[in-house]
């Protein structure tokens, strides 16, 4: 049906930057918000940012000024900029996605989430 692909994660040293990227495929209709969420060991999964489809933002206070969702919709893909990254942004790194598929004619509103990337801040 739909497929998220995220990319993007890997190690860092404190003050680095990283940038994901989540692209969704498969038989989209439209897509409507798009989000980012981490989670750290023993933590509950956490909203870090998200977009809608008119391009309004809005970020978690702990990394308001450092972080920056944008989305290209011609591409149907979703990106999270992140710079001066601290060792407490360490974590599994999720996109979501909300959006109507078509489903044999019938457009269908469904919620999506990718398989989950790792940051690692570290020195």
């Amino acid at each position: 049906q739909v497929q998220l692909v995220e990319s993007g994660g890997g190690l860092v040293q404190p003050g680095g930057s990283l940038r994901l990227s989540c692209a969704a495929s498969g038989s989209i209709f439209s897509i409507n918000a798009m989000g980012w969420h981490r989670q750290a060991p023993g933590k509950q999964r956490e909203l870090v940012a998200g977009i809608t489809s008119g391009g309004s933002t809005n970020y978690a206070e702990a990394v308001t000024g450092r972080f920056t969702i944008s989305r290209d919709n011609a591409k149907n893909t979703v990106y999270l900029q992140m710079n001066s990254l601290k060792p407490e942004d360490t974590a599994l790194y999720y996109c979501n996605v909300d959006l109507f598929v078509d489903l044999k004619g019938r457009r269908v509103r469904v919620n999506r989430w990718g398989q989950g990337t790792q940051v690692t801040v570290s020195s």
